[in-house]
């Protein structure tokens, strides 16, 4: 990697964070109806007099609320804010912040509902009385950022009162996940669990249960040394000692830190930045398994360990870093599995059986869609022994383990009889939008490129500009006067930004005759004189933008939030060829109700002819490929192969044949009507169609029609609208809408960056 293309580290200001929480509107979700909600008879079926069916049969039978209402995927998140993070004792108000973003995460990762609940007490018993008598309302307990000691009385304590599973995250959550890796370091060490010597650095509530997991996993009591900030926990020892700790001491002479590492196996770290120096480690055993979780810095760095240890494995807690010890990859997928046999519990067996998932999933080979996302091919071995948090099928693969090992242990209410159509029910379950601009933004953050934001005097614009720095997604080049830009980040609150971001003036760019001189060249035989094109280069901030890309002084460009797209593509086209006859074509990506459909041409071709409509389809089937999807391109039109009889319908049919000629690699069919394309009942109808499921690539018949239909899902149902995406360029440019957000201006900018439109 060159030096240019180094990742920049994210930086996030209070400022954004603040603004992220407050808008759209404040908070991070919202509750919306699954059921229709529409007329009188839906509100009657609802509410009253609807609503005393199901009172009645969860009266006679209590297990039926599983089936009449939301308890069987519903999680409580249950905090009183004594251990926010590493931020102390804030109290129950201050952590509700951090309760919202973990209920969106079950949300996000496994389709589970969850609420925040936090309680405004710091006594253990009113939070043990106050969880236990909510619980009728829920399928499971999340208990998080409680401190301990009580954290481990109160979790005891429900767990032996409540009938649903009772889960403390901040213990079991990094058990899991260490206990994942260490299967999988073992294994590449040739090492067995029961005859390797472990030390564990952090006697707190993470440290505690990832201790008592591997010994739960098979790990030898007698070999385990847990230390804390006073040394090692050894028997008779009297200082700091809980009854928690006292299980887990051990006969040793080991008194410090450093001296049990002396020929150690594996050291297991949940404690603080520069706990371990590498003269600790070097004093490790061969192949040494290091796990330094401490967060945001490890107890020592893969690179200050590796200086002293080739040999070693390491794993952190930082996603900057191979092996991210992370606790999403545990507990969405936890309550999942229990939620779905209507679990009692969730117990030690369920969590190794989730730990042997995401291990032999880290072994398993990666899809190209992950290796696309994360900008390289992951391979298991020393730097890959965990499973990357956005891996696709962490859904169908962790909750049936988790499923089988409640059942088989006896803790299922509800066993699952086809475990086939489980996972296939879990793999149609979530909604691929956020695993597609995940990888978007891995690719654009792994490119680091230089992104040219035209149009320096949108706020919008400077936001996303700001945004891209600070993400660490690369270097952002900002056309537009200095002092406009300075006072338009002061009144966005942003005025420190000015010295990162890099602004470029046309009107005194070092490069300003070289781009004079290259348009003259290029628009002298279309009544261009050199006057023209200087002014042209110097006054159209879309011409200047495109010949700092020309020139090489830029890796990327996203423009359009100020101006028609039909005007903005003109003046790109004064200096690149993006021309229908250049073959560039705009296809725009529809998200609505976890299904993603690209669309073109919605940007470039007016009315295009069987053999443009051809194109089209390969430039969507590109795009789709570039977003880790498999191509099913369905030609649209208002009727059905040949029925009914139009002239307009014509080139629809012909489009296909075309790509017949050209050998296409990818599945098309076509005319058809867009529920044929999209319904699979409908589909069946023609037994026929090359289509193996519904398209995900729609091609109308002209740009009006591609513009009415992404309009009206925008507007109607409510998708989001990506693009249109510019393809077939010879340069990473996109085009935004006037409409866009700085969400949106940031995705375009991804997009160039990941080099999606350009031509092959």
């Amino acid at each position: 990697m060159t030096a240019k293309n180094q990742p920049q580290k994210a930086r996030i200001t209070p400022e954004e964070a603040l603004a992220y929480h407050l808008e759209p509107r404040p908070g991070k979700f919202d509750v919306v109806p699954s059921t229709p909600m529409v007329t009188q008879r839906d509100l009657s079926l609802a509410y009253s007099p609807g609503v005393a069916v199901p009172v009645q049969a969860i009266a006679a039978n209590p297990e039926t609320a599983y089936d009449y209402t939301t308890k069987g995927n519903l999680i409580a998140v249950v905090s009183n804010g004594t251990s926010i993070l590493g931020l102390g004792n804030l109290g129950a108000l201050a952590s509700k912040p951090v309760m919202e973003g973990k209920a969106v995460l079950f949300k996000r990762f496994a389709d589970v509902n969850a609420i925040d609940i936090e309680l405004d007490t710091e006594d253990p018993d009113e939070i043990i009385q106050a969880v236990r008598l909510m619980g009728p309302t829920f399928g499971g307990i999340n208990l998080e950022d409680i401190k301990a000691p009580e954290c481990f009385i109160i979790e005891q304590r429900l767990k032996e009162l409540m009938d649903i599973p009772v889960f403390h995250d901040d213990q079991h959550g990094t058990a899991v996940i260490c206990a994942a890796g260490l299967i999988n370091a073992l294994h590449l060490s040739g090492k067995r669990i029961e005859d390797v010597r472990i030390v564990l650095n952090g006697a707190g509530a993470a440290g505690i249960a990832c201790l008592e997991l591997v010994k739960a996993m098979g790990a030898r009591p007698e070999n385990c040394i847990m230390a804390d900030t006073k040394g090692v926990i050894y028997q008779g020892r009297t200082e700091g000692m809980n009854q928690w700790k006292s299980a887990h001491a051990v006969a040793t002479e080991a008194r410090t830190l450093e001296q049990a590492l002396v020929g150690a196996d594996v050291f297991l770290g949940v404690s603080a930045k520069g706990a371990v120096t590498p003269e600790m480690v070097a004093s490790m055993a061969p192949n040494p398994v290091i796990f330094a979780m401490a967060n945001p810095d490890p107890e020592i760095t893969p690179e200050e360990a590796h200086e002293v240890r080739p040999d070693a494995i390491v794993a952190t807690g930082r996603s900057d870093y191979p092996n991210q010890v992370n606790n999403v990859l545990g507990f969405p997928y936890l309550f999942r599995g229990a939620l779905d046999i209507h679990a009692r519990a969730i117990n030690d067996e369920m969590k190794i059986a989730c730990a042997r998932a995401l291990a032999e999933l880290a072994r398993e080979d990666v899809p190209d869609e992950v290796a696309v996302a994360y900008g390289r091919k992951l391979v298991f071995g020393r730097d890959y022994i965990i499973p990357t948090p956005f891996d696709p099928r962490l859904i169908h693969v962790v909750p049936p383990a988790v499923a089988r090992a409640g059942m088989d242990t006896g803790v299922a209410r509800r066993p699952i009889i086809d475990m086939e159509g489980y996972v296939q029910s879990l793999r149609q379950r979530m909604d691929p939008t956020a695993s597609i601009l995940q990888g978007i933004h891995a690719r654009a953050r792994r490119a680091q490129a230089r992104m040219i934001f035209a149009e320096g005097d949108d706020p919008r614009v400077l936001r996303a500009a700001v945004a891209w720095q600070r993400s660490g997604l690369g270097r952002a080049l900002v056309v537009g006067r200095e002092a406009d830009v300075a006072e338009k980040l002061s009144a966005a609150g942003l005025a420190d930004a000015l010295q990162e971001i890099e602004v470029v003036n046309a009107a005194n760019s070092p490069h300003q005759s070289r781009y004079h001189e290259a348009l003259y060249a290029r628009l002298q035989r279309k009544g261009v004189d050199r006057e023209d094109a200087g002014k042209l280069a110097n006054r159209d901030r879309h011409v200047f933008a495109a010949l700092m890309l020309a020139h090489g002084h830029g890796d990327g460009l996203v423009t359009g939030v100020t101006r028609k797209s039909a005007h903005v593509l003109e003046q790109i086209g004064q200096v690149f060829d993006v021309r229908p006859q250049d073959g560039a074509v705009g296809v725009t990506a529809i998200l609505h109700k976890g299904r993603i459909v690209l669309m073109g041409d919605t940007l470039v071709h007016e009315w295009p002819e069987a053999e443009d409509l051809a194109l089209i389809a390969t430039r969507g089937a590109q795009v789709a490929r570039a977003l880790g999807m498999d191509p099913r391109v369905a030609f649209l039109s208002f009727s059905t192969f040949g029925y009914p009889v139009s002239e307009r319908a014509t080139k629809m049919a012909e489009a296909p044949r075309v790509l017949d000629a050209m050998g296409a690699d990818f599945e098309y069919e076509g005319e058809m009507t867009v529920d044929v394309a999209l319904n699979p009942e409908q589909a069946a109808r023609y037994p026929f169609s090359r289509l193996t499921g519904p398209a995900n690539v729609l091609v109308v018949p002209a740009r009006h029609s591609a513009s009415i239909s992404v309009k009206l899902m925008q507007e109607m149902a409510g998708a989001t609208v990506i693009g249109p995406i510019l393809t077939g360029v010879p340069k990473p440019i996109q085009i935004c809408s006037t409409t866009s957000t700085v969400n949106d201006i940031l995705n375009m900018a991804a997009i160039a960056a990941g080099g999606v439109g350009l031509a092959r």
